[in-house]
């Protein structure tokens, strides 16, 4: 979910196609049972932030966990990491790397929405299952609508920027018109891949639940003094904020607090996810929510709290949101492996795209060829929900949906409405 990378993936592109037709003859598909090597799945990741670090790590959980039960058909998984930089150009060579030198069977990769954009034509030349733990942009979804048979090789393992404006308005529907009757919202995002589409879901269903947007203002990822975007906003006297935003976080959460913006914040705060994120802000993150998969306080599947207890235990800290759902992930490539009986790129994804796993995040599914999200994680209350955490006292606190909320919504003093 975030932004500027992909400045220089045009050129690699254009420089890599040379090799790429090596790489394709290179591929082999070897069936289970004629070898005793491991199953490698590399992890391409950010693994300099928070959110990337967990990949691997959540990866590594479920690799351990296979393993300990006898691998597949005695074939053990090995994870394979590669650190991107955040870089769409180090995400295109360790892709090409992972296929060609390492002969991994599948990549899980970024949670950032241009460097999926950018691997998306690679795992189409060379035949390579490619799942996202956390990228967002609808854009991702779209080239696999439009040519399947071409395309079909990239599944997006996490909800995406509709499915995630969706899921903020039916929050936003229960928590706040009507449970705490505002009527109009400001939208306050930062202008990236993912927000786009994350806007345009926000305008059209923010309304329709009962909220009537008074403005809407994208900003530049680099930005450092909020002051007069919250003024701006302040002068629209909106009851709430509704925030898209993923690469800030901290610097708008502390001067929400320090300039005691009188306006709540809802909506996605990709940062707040990260556990340590009440220290970041030292203690400003009180209300701030945001929406999520999964935390580690609330049982979203009899599988969550295991998890993350698993990850506390062998890294010594909670994990960010990528790490659920790399975990998941492992077991749904390694599970399609097991049902093709094979490695064979095309045999695995006719598996993959039967997927229905009860994962750390809910009901793993994913849209079938013929509908729009081609590929994307199923939304809804039968597959993957979300769920809105708002950090209180220190805590992640559950407040959506009912089922498995363990508190209420709880604003500032400051920031409560003045309805």
């Amino acid at each position: 979910m975030t932004n500027p990378v992909l400045n220089n993936a045009a050129g690699i592109q254009a420089r890599s196609l040379l090799v790429a037709g090596a790489l394709v003859a290179g591929l082999s598909a070897p069936a289970l049972a004629q070898s005793n090597d491991p199953i490698k799945i590399g992890v391409i990741a950010e693994v300099q932030s928070i959110a990337g670090a967990a990949t691997p790590g959540g990866a590594q959980i479920a690799a351990d966990e296979i393993n300990a039960k006898g691998g597949i058909n005695g074939r053990k998984i090995e994870i394979v990491t590669y650190d991107n930089k955040s870089s769409s150009a180090d995400s295109v060579r360790a892709f090409q790397r992972a296929v060609s030198e390492d002969k991994v069977s599948a990549v899980i990769a970024s949670y950032i929405s241009e460097v999926v954009l950018a691997l998306e034509p690679w795992a189409a030349r060379l035949k390579m299952p490619l799942i996202t733990p956390g990228a967002a942009s609808n854009e991702i979804t779209r080239p696999i609508h439009d040519d399947y048979d071409k395309n079909k090789y990239t599944f997006h393992g996490y909800l995406t920027s509709a499915a995630q404006a969706q899921a903020v308005c039916d929050a936003a529907k229960e928590l706040l018109v009507d449970g705490m009757k505002m009527k109009t919202a400001a939208i306050m995002s930062e202008d990236a891949a993912w927000t786009k589409p994350l806007d345009v879901g926000y305008e059209e269903c923010l309304p329709k639940v009962g909220l009537k947007v008074t403005d809407h203002i994208r900003f530049s990822p680099d930005t450092t003094d909020f002051t007069p975007i919250f003024n701006k906003i302040e002068a629209q006297k909106p009851d709430v904020i509704i925030t898209g935003i993923s690469h800030v976080g901290v610097q708008p959460t502390v001067q929400w607090k320090n300039q005691q913006v009188p306006i709540p914040m809802f909506g996605i705060s990709a940062q707040a996810l990260s556990p340590t994120f009440w220290a970041d802000t030292n203690g400003a993150a009180e209300g701030i929510p945001s929406l999520a998969v999964a935390t580690e306080n609330v049982a979203v599947t009899p599988k969550t709290k295991p998890f993350a207890e698993a990850f506390k235990k062998k890294f010594g800290k909670s994990p960010a949101y990528t790490g659920y759902t790399a975990y998941d992930e492992v077991y749904i490539i390694t599970d399609a492996i097991k049902r093709a009986g094979s490695t064979d790129p095309d045999k695995m994804v006719a598996e993959m795209e039967k997927t229905d796993f009860e994962g750390t995040i809910g009901r793993v599914k994913f849209y079938g060829r013929t509908d729009k999200f081609t590929h994307g994680l199923v939304y809804g209350a039968d597959a993957v929900n979300g769920l809105v955490f708002q950090w209180q006292n220190g805590k992640q606190v559950t407040v959506w949906p009912k089922k498995i909320a363990d508190g209420t919504v709880k604003y500032p003093a400051f920031a409560k409405a003045s309805n």
